[in-house]
Formats: C-alpha cells, structure tokens, sequence
C-alpha cells in the first residue's frame, strides 16, 4: 500500500499521464516491485517464504 502511494505521486509529479493511467500505471509498478510471500506448511510446522526481484532465489523468514 505504501509502495502505490509513493508510485503514485512520482508518476504524477515526474511523467505526463493523466486522468486514469496514473492510478494504472503506480498498480502495475508497484506489483511488479512488491515482494511475494508465500506460507507453506511443513514436517516442522508452517514456514514463511519470500521472493523479491532484487534477491536472488527465495528466503524463508524466520
């Protein structure tokens, strides 16, 4: 949510969309940017993953 906030006022500050491509265009920026998580359950119990485009492969969160 954040992420889409701070996309949304950067295209709209420094690009020249207008009406509804601004909203569309910080959505598409900031899913892409996001970090996904998956939870995944396991023989010792239920584990967090995440993969992010700036890591390479995906880390387990402690």
């Amino acid at each position: 949510m954040c992420c889409f906030i701070l996309f949304r006022f950067f295209i709209d500050a420094y690009t020249n969309l207008q009406g509804f491509w601004i909203p569309v265009t910080a959505f598409v920026v900031s899913t892409l940017l996001a970090p996904k998580f998956q939870a995944v359950k396991t023989n010792d119990g239920e584990k967090l993953f995440m993969k992010w485009i700036f890591i390479k492969g995906i880390r387990e969160i402690k």
